[in-house]
């Protein structure tokens, strides 16, 4: 027993190791992209948009087919082939400024075939997981990967905006593809006994029906799916604005930019790392709903703030609140999702709550470069905050108060 577990943990050890590896290559790209964007193609705030939701459209034309055969095919193999796909997709954006031909339309054709790679991905990587550790390890596993994402978000936008300064944002870009290579090769290697699936279920729609009903109807998945769609258009719009003003509005630097995302990194690591207390004092959504109500505050100090030397403390501040919400949340809502969903039914809830998730964040950003293009990136914000606060008031008059049941012995 004890030799099967080892096993298990030394297969989680290079699941672990090929998530940290493309997470630092995405923090790079999170400080490289805005700057090619803004700096480099000198887009237009609606353009800004565009290129801030093309990645996320795909989610809403494949999220839900990808579910069905996420649950339908093997996970692995799955997971596999989408690192390559994102490696190539990323990849072709540094070629094609190297050779002077990369214009905004481009960029946004490179970035939806990324995100109908990433649709598959994520739908796998969550839905495999669980396979990987035993049953009462989850939460401690989603946490090693969410600290693992913090730690990413602490360095990655420091290295990343230092690189962008040195070697320029495609080099940059190509630096995450080459990371989604590797990601792709350690995933490979994995030996995970994942049971025979049938090609064909009982039929497409029945099962797209069965996986939209355990999502949306759920007594305690349900509010958390609709809060969190709704918590992705606040994302979406807020992170559109925040990058125009940032960059052109106050300002800041390809590294001053990057040190404000480190920051978000920091408190992101330190939400991480107190995710398993904070769940075992609450539960698991009790934990949720106290995070969500950070986020309105932490967006409304953003609004209030001047513009000068105050403002952009202030904005550190918020990011690092922002940071620690999204830290200490995201463990225990995948802990939910994964005790309180059967295997069969992973691969479909995990991409149609991702599908809504990622189609909400695209307009979200398309609405936020149309309102900063009309009347600014303050009035884009305050109608982030609103949102944020609609997400908060939708968790908390939900069953999700009542559930600190789904925290495991071990974490008690």
């Amino acid at each position: 027993m004890r030799g099967a577990r080892d096993g298990r943990s030394a297969v989680f050890l290079r699941y672990w190791t090929a998530a940290t590896i493309s997470s630092f290559g995405t923090a790079i790209t999170t400080v490289a992209m805005p700057v090619l964007v803004v700096q480099l193609l000198d887009a237009s705030p609606l353009e800004v948009g565009i290129v801030n939701a093309a990645q996320f459209v795909p989610y809403a034309l494949l999220g839900i087919l990808a579910g069905v055969y996420t649950d339908r095919w093997r996970r692995r193999p799955i997971l596999v082939w989408a690192s390559v796909g994102r490696a190539v997709s990323l990849g072709a954006i540094p070629v094609l400024w190297a050779t002077g031909v990369l214009e905004v339309w481009m960029l946004v054709l490179a970035l939806l075939l990324f995100g109908s790679f990433s649709v598959f991905g994520f739908a796998a990587a969550q839905s495999l997981l669980p396979r990987l550790v035993p049953r009462e390890q989850v939460l401690g596993a989603n946490m090693r990967l969410d600290q693992t994402d913090a730690a990413a978000q602490t360095l990655g936008p420091t290295i990343g905006g230092g690189l962008v300064g040195i070697l320029g944002a495609p080099v940059a870009i190509a630096i995450d593809a080459v990371s989604y290579l590797v990601d792709a090769a350690l995933n490979a290697s994995l030996r995970v006994a994942e049971p025979r699936r049938a090609d064909r279920g009982p039929g497409l729609r029945a099962e797209i029906v069965e996986g939209m009903r355990w999502t949306y109807r759920h007594p305690t998945l349900g509010p958390l799916t609709v809060s969190t769609h709704v918590w992705f258009v606040a994302n979406g719009a807020a992170m559109t604005a925040l990058s125009l003003l940032a960059l052109r509005a106050l300002g800041f630097s390809a590294v001053g930019y990057g040190l404000l995302l480190t920051v978000f990194g920091v408190a992101s690591l330190a939400g991480a790392s107190s995710a398993a207390a904070i769940t075992g004092r609450l539960g698991a959504g009790r934990a949720i709903v106290g995070a969500r109500a950070l986020y309105p505050l932490a967006w409304l100090l953003i609004v209030m703030a001047p513009p000068s030397q105050i403002g952009v403390v202030a904005l550190f501040i918020a990011l690092a609140v922002q940071g620690f919400a999204m830290g200490a949340e995201n463990s225990p809502e995948q802990l939910l999702w994964q005790t309180l969903t059967p295997d069969r039914l992973l691969g479909r809830t995990n991409a149609t709550r991702r599908a809504g998730n990622r189609t909400l964040a695209a307009v979200g950003a398309l609405a936020a470069g149309g309102v900063v293009g009309l009347v600014g990136d303050r009035a884009a914000l305050a109608g982030a905050v609103v949102v944020f606060a609609i997400a908060a008031v939708i968790a908390a008059f939900s069953p999700l108060r009542f559930h600190p049941e789904t925290m495991p012995p071990a974490f008690r």
